[in-house]
């Protein structure tokens, strides 16, 4: 994690602004990117590779988030607000990655087949129950998927979870209760 961290500290640094060095703010924006980062970048991941089922491109996700953050830290109004706008950039980046991925499967002609991604973190999931919940979980429509996360596995209010998907939260827990009685439905057929 401490090399990650640096290695993202250092893309952060790159995505900055190269004309005239580093404007009097960007040290103290790199400083709240580089504690922001410290803090939720491990949760984040685990968010997009929840989403996205892979954990490489789960990572580029969220540097992507953090180097977008930087870049926008001098225009945000709210900086309290940041981590809202990174995990919002992140599941934004997650849909992004999974639109791409479904059109190059597409065009392959591969549409009905799933691929197939191990990575270390999955190989840890041994349990059938948890592979079955997750393989449940990824069948279920994005919106739905994303509800649930993001109320369960991050542990958000329905507010703050509205608030990242850019809906209501009675839109949240409409979706979270969709997808819990599609989850036992599909549990269910498989055992």
């Amino acid at each position: 994690m401490e090399s990650n961290l640096t290695e993202s500290a250092a893309a952060v640094r790159a995505a900055g602004p190269a004309i005239g060095g580093p404007a009097p703010q960007a040290d103290s924006a790199e400083r709240a990117v580089t504690e922001l980062y410290a803090a939720h970048a491990l949760g984040m991941i685990r968010l997009a590779h929840i989403m996205l089922g892979d954990q490489q491109s789960a990572e580029d996700v969220v540097q992507e988030a953090f180097c977008g953050l930087y870049r926008r830290w001098s225009g945000l109004a709210d900086p309290g607000s940041a981590v809202h706008y990174v995990r919002s950039a992140v599941l934004n980046g997650c849909r992004s990655v999974l639109r791409r991925r479904i059109s190059a499967q597409a065009s392959r002609g591969l549409l009905g087949a799933q691929p197939v991604v191990i990575s270390a973190e999955s190989a840890v999931l041994t349990s059938e129950e948890r592979r079955a919940v997750m393989a449940a979980l990824r069948r279920l429509p994005s919106r739905q998927r994303e509800a649930l996360v993001l109320r369960f596995y991050l542990d958000l209010s329905a507010e703050e979870a509205g608030t990242t998907m850019g809906i209501s939260p009675s839109s949240v827990r409409s979706a979270t209760h969709r997808a819990l009685a599609s989850l036992g439905r599909m549990l269910q057929e498989n055992s």
